[in-house]
């Protein structure tokens, strides 16, 4: 038969409470008390485990148990909560290895750099927050560790988003590191693509027949044709490539009366394309023609020489082309006039060959040949050298739209970069052509075009599976 004792309270023989029960509530030992079980298991009513010991482990819960923080509490000492310890006394400002558990404000004021992460193990956390506001000027790149994934994709991912925090978990190998803070778009490793460039710069103005003072030659040098370039660059999404296009020289004036009524034209302009993280591709302007008695300038290509009128028996040179100096070489040399007295003036030097001097007192240089390129999807050729003025025959303009020597002397071909033709005739006062603008082509896998530029490019797609933007002006595209 079962025996049964009914208390409220237990107390010890000094009268302190051991068990006391108040309403619904019991409490076991008083305060400052050590309570002790007899093993080493405290059990729920269905026999489960509470708390166990065994050895130096301690488990709370048993298996299939979920352990519930109640609304309001708090823990420590059980490992990271999703957050991570923001390293405030350290401002990073170059490459580092990431730590699991740590943020970092990261500075790309001084240029871009790369947050390597840890090798990644689930519930890793790592977090970046742009210091300066600046990663969408200069990009943040998250490097993952090995084969390791960044949003399912083993590639970096660049940050270029101003003032963006974000907080990286990694969750498994399939998908890698996930933000958990912004968006996903924000922090996917992103393949780079190639993007083919073509970079032509202004070319070169044609210059009159006259320098002033009431002489003249029988013809005065072309213009050089730009600078012209090629270059294949991998670029990551969001990256913003700058587009800038030189515009041609002008063609020389009448050089009629005393100074500074000279004749001379003006050089070419160069062009260019700029990007963070890429190699910066310029192509110089090309060299204005020589006026009378005068040598050409050095350029992209150089400017033919100018007729000679001074009877010094001097062949007035042409300017020297690749300047400055490009491998491989932006252009050619311009060519010399003739050495006669009152005589023709040399041909502008072109991207794909030098320009012909003069070959006789009464004849004006060609131009030299440009180069052709099927960056567009058909091979075309630019950067033709201007031809030399003559009297009276003419330099040809060099094929890629050099303008031909004349009375006047032409124009290059729009958006060629060829140079202008110098100016020729029996008497004093023949004007030169004005050299032609640059241009800039970008080539890139349809797949991959964004769709973002300004400066209005054309724009054709599926030219053999690219899209190909033809820019004439100032502009940009965005990766």
């Amino acid at each position: 038969m079962s025996s049964i004792i009914k208390v409220n309270t237990v107390q010890d023989t000094d009268g302190n409470n051991i068990i006391n029960e108040s309403g619904s509530t019991v409490t076991i030992g008083k305060a400052g008390n050590n309570i002790r079980t007899g093993g080493d298991n405290i059990q729920a009513a269905d026999g489960g485990n509470l708390i166990s010991q065994s050895g130096t482990t301690i488990t709370l819960g048993a298996s299939g148990d979920t352990i519930t923080l109640a609304g309001g509490a708090s823990q420590t000492g059980f490992g990271r909560t999703g957050t991570v310890d923001w390293q405030t006394s350290s401002i990073k400002t170059a490459t580092f290895t990431a730590t699991n558990g740590e943020g970092y404000f990261c500075n790309t004021t001084g240029g871009t750099f790369t947050v390597n992460l840890p090798a990644g193990s689930a519930g890793a956390i790592v977090a970046v927050s742009d210091y300066a506001s600046t990663f969408q000027t200069n990009k943040l790149t998250i490097s993952p560790n090995g084969t390791d994934k960044i949003n399912g994709t083993n590639d970096d991912a660049d940050l270029v988003t101003q003032g963006i925090a974000v907080s990286l978990v990694f969750v498994d190998s399939t998908r890698g590191w996930k933000s958990v803070t912004g968006s996903d778009a924000d922090t996917t490793g992103v393949t780079p693509y190639n993007i083919d460039f073509l970079v032509v710069g202004g070319g070169g103005g044609g210059s009159s027949n006259s320098n002033g003072g009431g002489n003249y030659a029988y013809g005065a040098g072309g213009g050089g044709a730009g600078g012209f370039r090629t270059s294949t660059q991998a670029l990551g999404a969001g990256t913003v490539i700058t587009v800038d296009i030189g515009g041609g020289g002008s063609g020389g004036d009448s050089g009629v009366g005393p100074a500074p009524a000279t004749g001379e034209g003006s050089s070419g302009v160069l062009s260019s394309i700029s990007a963070t993280g890429i190699t910066t591709i310029s192509s110089a302007g090309g060299g204005k023609g020589g006026t009378e008695s005068r040598t050409g300038t050095a350029g992209g290509s150089g400017g033919g020489g100018g007729g000679q009128n001074d009877s010094s028996g001097i062949a007035y040179a042409g300017g020297a082309g690749n300047t400055p100096s490009t491998t491989p070489s932006q252009g050619n040399n311009g060519g010399a006039g003739a050495d006669n007295n009152t005589s023709a003036g040399g041909g502008g030097g072109g991207a794909g060959a030098v320009g012909g001097a003069a070959p006789n007192r009464t004849t004006g240089g060609n131009g030299g040949a440009g180069t052709a390129s099927s960056i567009t999807g058909s091979s075309v050729t630019r950067a033709g050298g201007g031809g030399g003025g003559g009297n009276p025959s003419q330099g040809s303009g060099g094929s890629g739209g050099g303008g031909s020597g004349g009375n006047p002397g032409s124009n290059g071909s729009a958006n060629t970069g060829g140079g202008g033709g110098g100016g020729g005739g029996g008497d004093q006062g023949k004007d030169g052509g004005n050299g032609a603008d640059g241009v800039i082509i970008l080539s890139m896998p349809d797949a991959n075009y964004s769709g973002t530029t300004t400066g209005s490019p054309t724009v054709a797609t599926g030219v053999s599976g690219k899209t190909v933007l033809t820019f004439t002006g100032d502009g940009s595209y965005t990766a």
